[in-house]
């Protein structure tokens, strides 16, 4: 049922302030419910008292219930609760089945982020955050949400928070959200630079992961920024490449992504420009010939000297 203030005795003493539209006949007025008018009639009210109180909450939750992206109302939200002094515990409680239900709003993640970060603790946000990753693995909302926690409490070195992304990983190998957290962890946590150990570990662990399925883009796209953190050449990868593409056998390359790094690695050594070209005439002829015309562009660096494909 829709919920009207004007009947109500807790508010009778508001007089809601209409929206100005622009005169009495605007060029393009909204058609708003009565019931989201009014509501916001009562708000633009309270704010022009600078009112904070618990009516006020349950009126700002009231208007977020129909209009969940509307900034203004979770700022003076926010506002409320800071000038009130309402448990933030509470404020996440409440927050929570909401968040479950607008999983993709910018609204009330950035909310989130204010409660959390005055609340000044990350606890129960790991188990929030994986029922909302259960709805959806790939949201960006949770994903962005989860590296601002890593940040805001300091938990790149935590071994919970890398076993929780390798399962992440390990649920779906295809899971890029999960392979950039991976990053922003190993490489994000050490300032952009890896020791050579660590990067060797990181690579072992890839390359398990491209076995499951070398055509996945994810794991090659990590692995080639492990190498750049930890100054490593591409060539640190040409065996293992070498698995799943060979230019000598045109019929059998499983992965176009290692094919790729074939051409960079062949282009870098000295000989090996035929090599490179092959790589790339079979990237834009066979196994990538939507992009035939970058990688023919590639294939006419190879004649440019000190130049990669």
């Amino acid at each position: 049922m829709p919920k009207f203030y004007h009947d109500d005795e807790a508010w009778a003493d508001i007089a809601p302030l209409p929206q100005d539209d622009g005169g009495l006949h605007p060029l393009a007025a909204i058609s708003y419910s009565d019931e989201y008018s009014e509501a916001m009639g009562y708000l633009r009210a309270v704010m022009a008292k600078n009112e904070y109180s618990d009516r006020v909450l349950g009126l700002t939750e009231h208007i977020i219930s129909m209009n969940p992206a509307h900034y203004t109302v979770w700022l003076y939200r926010a506002n409320t609760i800071s000038e009130i002094g309402r448990p933030l515990q509470d404020e996440i409680a409440w927050l929570n089945p909401t968040a479950l239900k607008h999983m993709k709003n910018y609204q009330i993640w950035h909310h989130r982020h204010t409660i959390i970060d005055a609340l000044g603790s990350a606890d129960g946000e790991a188990e929030f955050i994986s029922s909302m990753l259960e709805k959806d693995s790939k949201n960006y909302h949770v994903w962005s949400y989860r590296q601002w926690l890593v940040k805001r409490f300091d938990l790149f070195d935590k071994p919970e928070e890398l076993e929780w992304t390798h399962s992440m990983i390990e649920s779906d190998v295809r899971n890029n959200s999960a392979w950039n957290h991976r990053y922003y962890i190993v490489v994000g946590g050490r300032e952009g630079k890896l020791s050579v150990e660590l990067a060797k570990q990181e690579i072992g662990y890839t390359q398990a992961a491209i076995r499951k399925a070398p055509q996945n883009q994810s794991p090659w796209n990590y692995i080639l920024g492990i190498l750049r953190a930890a100054e490593l050449p591409k060539s640190t990868l040409k065996d293992f490449t070498c698995e799943f593409a060979d230019v000598q056998r045109p019929e059998e390359v499983y992965s176009s992504h290692a094919l790729d790094i074939l051409a960079d690695i062949y282009a870098e050594e000295e000989n090996s420009k035929e090599n490179a070209a092959k790589a790339l005439e079979l990237l834009a002829t066979k196994y990538d010939p939507i992009r035939a015309n970058y990688w023919n562009y590639r294939k006419g660096l190879l004649d440019q000297p000190n130049i990669a494909a």
